[in-house]
C-alpha cells in the first residue's frame, strides 16, 4: 500500500512548535507529531478522516507535553 493525500503542517501546542504530518493508506488517516527542533516523535494517531487522526494526535500532544518540564538555561 502506498500513503496517499500527504499534508505537513507546523502548529503551536501550549508554546511549544509541533510538526504535524497526516497521510491516507486504505481507508484511514494517520498523523505523527513531532517537536520540531529536534524532530522527536511525541505521538501518532489514526482516524476514519484527517481531522479526526489530527486532532488525536493534537490531544494526545497536549497531555505529552503538558507533562514536560522546561529547564532555564
Amino acid at each position: 500500500m502506498k500513503a496517499e493525500d500527504y499534508r505537513e503542517r507546523r502548529i503551536e501546542i501550549d508554546g511549544w512548535e509541533v510538526n504535524l504530518a497526516s497521510y491516507k493508506i486504505g481507508d484511514t488517516y494517520y498523523c505523527h507529531a513531532d517537536n520540531v527542533s529536534p524532530g522527536a516523535t511525541i505521538t501518532r494517531a489514526h482516524g476514519a478522516t484527517r481531522e479526526e487522526a489530527e486532532q488525536h494526535a493534537i490531544e494526545y500532544s497536549r497531555e505529552h507535553l503538558s507533562k514536560t518540564r522546561v529547564r532555564a538555561v
